[in-house]
């Protein structure tokens, strides 16, 4: 076992060592796929991969941090998920609940969720948004925890706020019509304010993305990984940044 491990690190050294951390993406998008599979692979029911995936989010938002990232975003559940049968989605929502609570009180990020919060559990999304104010003062790298996220659900919700805030304002419907732009829509999405993802990484080797940051990934660079989220390991993540840094990005020019 040695050989292979000890080549494994002297390779994970090298890949880190040639990153130039001014190439680094600033927002990185993450679809964390693959933990059932993973589950069922070893003959264990699925909420014992979602725990094992659960626990690879510190690491990956450690390495990212490492690396010079300003926000990640990670896609933990999303809307299609909830429709999953009602013990497991019960199940995968507590186990999402207590790693956002351990993200929170490491007092290290700055959280927020993104998501349709009304689609979830009320007390769920309390515990949730509590999570989120307790790091409300904290200066480090910005994590989104997409949870009850559907890229066209983020869409349409940021297209009704758009409105009422026409109509906030005295608009006719032509009018707001009229105001309807890319601009506005975008101050209203779940990550207004935050740079657009320059890298979206998935794994479990699927290469789609499944409705994931739709309006922001417009000019994003893709990774897709063959590895389960839970066997995602620092060299698979730092292999990522280097296939990022060595594409021509032309942002559709």
């Amino acid at each position: 076992m040695r050989p292979p491990r000890l080549l494994y690190g002297l390779y994970e050294r090298r890949l880190a060592r040639h990153l130039d951390r001014s190439a680094a993406p600033r927002h990185i998008g993450v679809i964390l796929d693959g933990n059932r599979r993973w589950a069922r692979a070893l003959g264990n029911p699925a909420s014992h991969g979602h725990r094992r995936g659960a626990d690879k989010i510190t690491d990956v938002l450690r390495w990212s941090e490492d690396a010079g990232v300003q926000v990640v975003t990670l896609w933990m559940l999303s809307t299609d998920n909830l429709r999953r049968d009602a013990g497991e989605v019960s199940e995968l929502l507590e186990i999402i609940a207590t790693a956002v609570d351990s993200l929170a009180d490491s007092g290290r990020w700055r959280l927020r969720v993104v998501g349709a919060l009304e689609l979830l559990p009320e007390e769920l999304a309390q515990r949730l948004a509590r999570a989120v104010e307790r790091t409300s003062h904290v200066t480090g790298m910005n994590v989104n925890v997409a949870v009850g996220y559907g890229g066209r659900y983020e869409i349409t919700a940021a297209v009704r706020g758009l409105l009422r805030s026409c109509a906030e304002r005295g608009m006719t419907l032509a009018e707001a019509a009229e105001a309807v732009s890319v601009e506005g829509i975008t101050d209203h999405l779940y990550t207004k304010g935050q740079p657009d993802p320059d890298l979206v990484i998935r794994t479990s080797g699927e290469q789609r993305l499944g409705g994931f940051l739709l309006w922001q990934s417009v000019h994003s660079e893709y990774y897709f990984c063959e590895a389960y989220w839970p066997d995602f390991r620092h060299i698979d993540f730092l292999r990522a940044l280097r296939d990022y840094a060595q594409r021509e990005r032309r942002m559709g020019r």
